[in-house]
């Protein structure tokens, strides 16, 4: 009788060893799901934080050039990329300008640089000072056409930030190059192209 007695009591205990890796095996997989979740639910928080906006560029000063502007602000950068037509080939500049007035027939309702810094105007990065506005020169192929990307963490999309905040201001194509040097803006010429980045 004791023979037996203790085999169950052995059976007993090894059966609560057993229910407690198994409970222990049970949390730990539960654990690694919500951990599982949860980065799922940041990586879609994340996705949701993209934001795209898109303008069309009209023709100024009697050109023909016209385009697609896009900003799209991710993780704390901002991209532009033009895709423009009709320009005449070779170099150009492209800046953005302190408003969203396309109204004038030369762009020039759209004012100067943006520059909510007060610096001097030049290359943008230059120790010596640039406009937020600044974004520079480009090339125009043979048949007028050109594609520009920019990216900086120096601009953003809606913002609080008013020296970073795009929204508001005006995209200008010149017909001339930037020589980074001329104040206020450069002696890029006339603008030829012009957009709002209205949102």
């Amino acid at each position: 009788m004791k023979t037996i007695k203790l085999a169950a009591a052995v059976l007993l205990i090894a059966a609560s060893y057993n229910c407690k890796d198994f409970k222990k095996g049970y949390e730990d997989g539960k654990k690694a799901a919500e951990e599982e979740a949860a980065a799922a639910a940041k990586e879609v928080t994340e996705i949701v934080e993209v934001e795209t906006i898109k303008f069309k560029m009209e023709p100024k000063s009697d050109s023909e050039v016209t385009g697609d502007v896009t900003f799209t602000e991710e993780e704390g950068s901002v991209k532009m990329i033009a895709m423009l037509t009709g320009l005449t080939p070779g170099e150009h500049a492209i800046h953005i300008h302190d408003k969203a007035d396309c109204s004038s027939a030369d762009g020039k309702s759209t004012g100067g640089h943006w520059n909510p810094t007060n610096t001097p105007h030049g290359k943008w990065g230059a120790d010596e000072g640039y406009h937020k506005g600044d974004i520079g020169n480009f090339i125009a192929d043979e048949s007028g056409n050109a594609k520009v990307e920019f990216a900086t963490e120096e601009w953003c999309i809606g913002c609080d930030d008013e020296t970073k905040n795009i929204v508001g201001k005006g995209v200008i194509v010149h017909q001339g190059v930037d020589d980074f040097t001329s104040q206020p803006s450069g002696a890029a010429g006339a603008r030829v192209s012009c957009t709002g980045i209205i949102k």
